[in-house]
């Protein structure tokens, strides 16, 4: 069960900012105004740039600080569901190993008339 939703959504507005700012630097180029104003613009432009590409970093780190806090929640949680789980199976081979120790002990006694000693089974 992956859920994208997030990683598409910030991919989506990571490159409509991209493609927004590289629209509007074309459109400083491109303008009929002086290379100094064109420049203080470009410059302008870059720094809002360079605001939101952290804004985006920083908001994908948090994102990832969750998720990977999340991952070691699951992880302990599946950590103690399959210690329960060998407890329980280990539980039940020992039961049916003592089980199959007093039935042979049994049957032994059977075919040999009761004559044998009982012996207890070796743990």
């Amino acid at each position: 069960m992956s859920d994208n939703g997030g990683s598409e959504t910030g991919a989506f507005l990571a490159g409509f900012i991209i493609g927004g700012l590289v629209g509007a630097a074309t459109a400083l180029i491109l303008a009929p105004q002086s290379g100094e104003q064109t420049r203080s613009q470009i410059r302008e432009k870059g720094i809002e740039l360079r605001d939101r590409a952290g804004e985006v970093a920083e908001d994908a780190r948090k994102r990832a600080e969750e998720a990977a806090v999340e991952a070691r929640k699951r992880a302990d949680e599946l950590e103690l569901r399959a210690k329960e789980m060998y407890d329980e199976q280990r539980t039940r081979v020992t039961g049916a190993v003592e089980e199959g120790k007093k039935a042979a002990l049994r049957k032994r006694d059977e075919l040999l008339g009761g004559k044998a000693e009982k012996a207890e089974p070796a743990t």
